[in-house]
C-alpha cells in the first residue's frame, strides 16, 4: 500500500487508540498505530503527513510515564496531542501539568476561543468528552490556549507556526460533537493530506503487491468461510489464479453444514482450488483435557499451520501462506509494534503461529478493520450472504464451549447456535446484528421436564452490535423472540435446560466468551 498519504497514531495506551485509526480511515486517510517510542529513523522512513499522540491512563510525571523522543518535536511534522498526547506536548516543551482536585470525566461544554485550523468552521461552543485527572495549568512558551471548558482554563493550545496543536478532550468519541471535523481539519487544513484511502485504489494496489511479492511460486490459503478469509482468498485469487490453492479443514469444531457450504460457494461458484481436509480427530485429540482458552487458541492455530505445511509439501513452488487477518486480531493479540497496550487476547491466525514456520505470510488485510474488508468484498463482486455474514471465530465452537472441547460438547453448542442463528434470520435482524452466537457454559443446573427432575447443561446467547470489534454493545433482543430462542434450545437441544442472555458490552467484556 505505497503512494499514499499516511497519518501515525502514536499509542500510548488509550482504550481509544483504535477509535482514533478508525476515524481517520473514515476521512478516506490511511492511518497507522505504532508505539509511542518509535525511533526517529523508522518516522522518516515512513514519511507521514502527520503525527497523532493518542491518550493514555497514565500522568505524565508518573515514574516510567511513557514519552516520545524528543527530536520528534525537530521534525517538522503537523502534530496533534489528545489527552495525555496534549499533556505529554505541554511537560516535553517547558509547560507545566498538574493533578486536578477533581477528576473531569464525561460530557462537558467546550468553548472555542480560536475558531480557525482545528478549530475551522466550527461553532463557539459545543459538547465534548473528558477523560482526565491531571490539567494544564501553563502552555509551554509560544503556544496559545485556543479553548476552554468551566473547569478546564486549557482545553485545547496550539502554535501554529510549528503545527502543533492539542486537545484536553476526545475528539475521535462519539460523544464529542463535530469531533470528525476537528480530526478532518487536522487532517486536511494542518497535513494538507488528500481523501483518497478509497477501496478501488487499494485493491488495485493490493493486487499489484500480490503479484509482486508471490511472482511464479504458489501460495495456500487457510478458507474458514468466514468474512475475512473469503474476501482475502478472491482478492489473492484476482492476483495469481490458479496458483492459489484453498485449504479448507474441518477441523471438528465447525457449525452445522459448514463443509458444505464453503464446498458450494468456492468450489462452485468461484471455482477456486479447493481441498477439504478432515482433520477433526488429530485437533480434538490435541484439545482434550485442554480447558484454559489462551491455550486452545494457540493449540488451534499451531495446528491449523502444520496442516498448511503438510500440504504445502505435496505440492511444488508453495512458498507463502495466505491468511484473512485483520488489524484488530493484530491489536489484540499482541501489544501494536511494541506499544504499551496489553495483550487481550492471541487470535489463531496471529498468536498460534509457530516462531519457525517455513510458509511466508500473504495478509492483504493485516492493516485493515471489518467493515473495510466488507466493503473491498463488495467492490469484488463477493455475494452478499458472504460479505454480510456475521464474524465466526477462528478457533471456531472450541472458545464457545467454556471449559473442555468433546464430541458431546461440540454436538450440543452446535445445535444451539444453530437455533440462535435461525431464529435471528427469521426475525429479520441478522443483518442489523454484528454477531449473535451461542455458548455452552461448564455448570450443570437443576430443572424439571416431563414431571423428571434434570440436572443438565446451560446456555448463554450473546448478540452485540459494532462496528469494528474493537467495542461493542449488547443488543436489546425483544421479549417474544429471545423466549423463541429459549424454548427451542431447551426442547430441541438434548442435555440443555436452560437458557441465559448475556448483556455485556466491550469493554470490559470481550465480544467471545474465551
Amino acid at each position: 500500500m505505497r503512494n499514499r498519504d499516511i497519518i501515525l497514531v502514536l499509542d500510548f495506551g488509550s482504550q481509544y487508540t483504535q477509535l482514533i485509526a478508525r476515524r481517520i480511515r473514515e476521512s478516506k486517510v490511511f492511518s497507522r498505530i505504532v508505539p509511542y517510542n518509535i525511533s526517529i529513523e523508522e518516522i522518516k522512513k515512513i514519511n507521514p503527513k502527520g503525527l497523532i499522540f493518542s491518550g493514555g491512563p497514565m500522568s505524565v510525571y508518573d515514574k516510567g510515564a511513557p514519552l516520545p523522543k524528543k527530536e520528534i518535536f525537530k521534525l517538522k511534522v503537523p502534530i496533534l496531542g489528545i489527552c495525555y498526547g496534549a499533556q505529554l506536548i505541554t511537560h516535553m516543551l517547558g509547560g507545566k501539568v498538574k493533578k486536578t482536585d477533581e477528576r473531569e470525566y464525561g460530557r462537558a461544554e467546550l468553548f472555542i476561543d480560536a475558531p480557525k485550523d482545528i478549530f475551522f468552521n466550527l461553532p463557539s461552543n459545543l459538547t465534548c468528552w473528558m477523560s482526565h485527572g491531571d490539567e494544564i495549568k501553563k502552555v509551554p512558551d509560544g503556544f496559545k490556549a485556543i479553548a476552554h471548558t468551566l473547569s478546564t482554563p486549557v482545553a485545547g493550545f496550539s502554535e501554529r507556526r510549528k503545527k502543533i496543536y492539542a486537545v484536553q478532550f476526545h475528539p475521535e468519541v462519539v460523544h464529542t460533537q463535530r469531533g470528525n471535523q476537528i480530526l478532518a481539519n487536522f487532517l486536511f487544513q494542518i497535513c494538507g493530506c488528500l481523501p483518497r484511502w478509497t477501496m478501488d485504489k487499494l485493491v488495485k494496489q493490493q493486487i499489484k503487491e500480490i503479484k509482486e511479492i508471490v511472482k511464479d511460486k504458489q501460495v495456500v490459503m487457510g478458507l474458514s468461510g468466514g468474512v475475512d478469509s473469503s474476501v482475502a482468498a478472491v482478492l489473492i485469487n484476482q492476483a495469481i489464479g490458479k496458483r492459489l490453492h484453498c485449504i479448507f479443514v474441518d477441523n471438528g469444531v465447525l457449525r452445522k453444514n459448514e463443509v458444505t457450504s464453503v464446498q458450494r460457494t468456492f468450489k462452485n461458484h468461484f471455482k477456486m482450488n479447493l481441498q477439504v481436509i478432515d482433520a477433526q480427530k488429530r485437533f480434538l485429540t490435541r484439545l482434550k483435557n485442554v480447558t484454559d482458552p489462551e491455550q486452545k487458541r494457540k493449540i488451534i492455530g499451531d495446528e491449523f499451520i502444520k496442516v498448511f505445511q503438510e500440504v504445502a509439501k505435496r505440492k511444488k513452488k508453495v512458498e507463502f501462506l495466505g491468511q484473512g487477518t485483520l488489524y484488530p486480531d493484530v491489536i489484540e493479540s499482541s501489544s501494536p509494534l511494541g506499544g504499551p497496550s496489553v495483550m487481550i487476547k492471541s487470535h489463531h491466525n496471529v498468536g498460534g503461529l509457530p516462531k519457525r514456520m517455513k510458509l511466508k505470510l500473504i495478509e492483504p488485510f493485516r492493516e485493515l478493520f471489518k467493515d473495510e474488508v466488507r466493503q473491498i468484498g463488495k467492490y469484488l463482486g463477493v455475494p452478499e450472504n458472504i460479505v454480510k455474514r456475521q464474524p465466526f471465530p477462528g478457533p471456531g465452537l472450541a472458545i464457545r464451549i467454556v471449559g473442555e472441547v468433546t464430541k458431546e460438547r461440540l454436538e450440543i453448542i452446535r445445535e444451539a447456535d444453530e437455533r440462535v442463528l435461525e431464529e435471528i434470520r427469521k426475525a429479520g435482524l441478522y443483518d442489523e446484528i454484528w454477531q449473535s452466537f451461542a455458548v455452552l457454559l461448564p455448570i450443570k443446573s437443576v430443572g424439571v421436564m416431563g414431571d423428571k427432575r434434570t440436572y443438565e447443561n446451560a446456555i448463554a446467547v450473546r448478540c452485540v452490535n459494532s462496528v469494528d470489534g474493537m467495542t461493542a454493545d449488547w443488543v436489546t433482543l425483544p421479549p417474544d423472540l429471545l423466549a423463541k430462542i429459549a424454548n427451542r434450545i431447551i426442547n430441541e437441544v438434548p442435555g440443555v435446560n436452560r437458557v441465559v442472555y448475556d448483556i455485556s458490552s466491550k469493554p470490559p467484556a470481550t465480544i467471545e466468551w474465551e
